[in-house]
């Protein structure tokens, strides 16, 4: 009797969490991390130049290709986004908000294609909703999060093509190929390590080309080589860039490759999934364990059986061979190759910055899902305690914090720099290091400000025009008459030199010195004296 109505409720809430609602659940969390205050943190540095080029698009129908500046996909769709709804920081991240959901509602299609049972898809939808590095990058205006969902929907089409045989998904195939090479140079990766991986299934018979493949081949390479034409020459602005952008990517990012702009370890991608997905990481390396464990034990069952059948043979009986496909093993298999190849073609190139990571974590999370038991889901489960607050830390916390993931963004110091220029009549920029201010002194905005990207002859500053003068503090003034000096931040990155020695404790806290950029501002001193 004293059980009966807490053992009801259990089951009534056992009966409502289906699986399918769980999987619901997931996905509301996912879009509810992605886009809850999307605007709490200014544009990184890099966001700004994206949203200023967008910008321009919008009012000036300028664009060209730049490989400095990747492809023109994410531009022309930002743009397209400030027309309808304004242009701002909340606008500019949307588009990255949604692909990062859209990612984790993919799933879905893999389970239902028989890829991922129940157990495992829930664990792959709960993992990629809290990562922490695909949620930062997911509230990011970046091409990268573009790639990563453009991936996704290639890697279905291809699973739906090779088994429906169907025309419609070979030019699925060539539509996501063509704007993923659209968006961003390392979309050849992807193609290589898939395109490897298919010749490997056909070299092997384990898959067969449908009847009609030539006629899907070049379906899908029509599809791409439009969205590539489209795109590349401006909408036919500039049609020659049609021709020239191959060898001028290929030409610009071997060239940051052999420099290593921005350099680091070969294991520079390892530190940060130490940091950032310890869980996603350790289950991984235990699901190649696992993988190669079944490997091992399905060869011990395939020899058995062929002795067992080459002695019932020799006694005169006929024995069928039986041909055994296990996609779902394959495809872990190939998830495998995948994370192992993404690994090592990151860990070679010479540019190593945070938001390349989430390219390898794709993988990795369906690599973690392998023979997904209960013992493993719990562990999965428990994974929020470490993911939950390091993800608090680096999306939601609205102010500068040493992390690695953050690279060189803007300081939140800017916010008081900004204000300082919004109050003034008329401000001065007299430094090189100006960005993200363009972006958010656009249009008419714009007039007030003075960019002479340089330090300049104090004179200019007596006429009493200015109100407020920017300078870097590498080269400013001494003082200016008549104004009071301010040191800010502009931006700020995780500095290796300052914390190397105390590892531990920065794993931990989270905290320590950070490498800075910073500013000097001058302001006119409107006190009477």
């Amino acid at each position: 009797m004293n059980g009966g109505p807490t053992l009801g409720s259990a089951r009534k809430i056992y009966q409502f969490l289906s699986f399918e609602r769980i999987f619901f659940l997931i996905l509301i969390l996912a879009a509810v991390l992605r886009f809850a205050f999307l605007d709490l943190k200014l544009f990184h540095h890099d966001e700004a130049i994206h949203a200023w080029f967008s910008y321009q698009l919008l009012t000036e129908g300028t664009y060209l290709y730049d490989p400095s500046y990747h492809g023109p996909l994410l531009y022309y769709v930002t743009s397209g986004m400030f027309a309808l709804f304004g242009d701002s920081d909340l606008v500019g991240r949307v588009i990255p908000a949604l692909l990062g959901t859209l990612i984790v509602a993919l799933v879905w299609p893999l389970h239902r294609l028989g890829y991922l049972d129940r157990r495992q898809t829930l664990v792959v939808a709960f993992f990629l909703a809290i990562s922490p590095e695909l949620v930062y990058f997911s509230r990011f205006l970046r091409n990268d999060i573009f790639i990563l969902f453009l991936t996704f929907v290639l890697l279905l089409a291809l699973l739906l093509y090779f088994e429906k045989g169907q025309l419609r998904w070979a030019a699925l195939a060539g539509l996501a190929t063509g704007l993923g090479l659209a968006c961003k140079e390392n979309m050849p990766i992807v193609l290589g390590i898939f395109g490897l991986y298919i010749l490997y299934l056909l070299w092997t018979r384990k898959i067969v080309l449908p009847a009609r493949w030539k006629r899907d081949l070049i379906v899908g390479i029509l599809v791409l080589a439009g969205v590539i034409v489209l795109f590349y020459s401006s909408f036919g602005a500039h049609p020659e860039r049609v021709l020239t952008w191959v060898p001028d990517a290929i030409s610009h990012w071997w060239a940051m490759h052999e420099q290593q702009r921005i350099g680091g370890p070969f294991f520079f991608y390892i530190i940060l999934f130490l940091l950032y997905e310890l869980p996603i990481f350790a289950l991984a390396v235990v699901g190649v364990g696992q993988f190669i464990h079944a490997g091992k034990a399905k060869e011990e069952g395939d020899r058995m059986y062929h002795l067992v059948r080459t002695s019932l043979q020799q006694a005169g009986l006929s024995v069928p061979k039986i041909r055994t496909f296990d996609k779902k093993e394959e495809f872990f298999r190939f998830c495998i190759v995948w994370m192992v190849l993404s690994l090592a073609a990151y860990a070679y190139i010479g540019e190593k910055v945070p938001w390349l990571i989430i390219h390898q974590l794709l993988p990795m999370v369906f690599v973690a899902s392998y023979a997904m038991t209960k013992k493993k889901a719990l562990i999965a489960l428990a994974s929020v305690l470490f993911l939950a607050p390091v993800l608090w830390h680096v999306a939601f916390v609205p102010a500068d914090v040493n992390e690695p993931i953050v690279q060189v963004q803007n300081s939140e110091d800017m916010r008081e720099v900004m204000t300082l220029i919004d109050n003034a009549n008329a401000t001065a920029i007299a430094s090189d290091r100006y960005w993200p201010l363009p972006w958010y002194y656009r249009g008419d905005k714009a007039d007030n400000l003075s960019y002479y990207s340089r330090k300049i002859d104090e004179s200019t500053f007596r006429s009493g025009k200015f109100d407020v003068v920017i300078t870097s503090d590498e080269d400013t003034y001494d003082s200016l008459p008549g104004f009071e000096k301010r040191p800010y931040n502009l931006n700020y990155w995780f500095s290796w030199y300052d914390n190397k020695d105390r590892i531990p404790a920065y794993y931990f806290k989270r905290d320590g010195k950070m490498g800075n950029m910073r500013l000097e501002v001058f302001v006119r001193n409107t006190s009477v004296i």
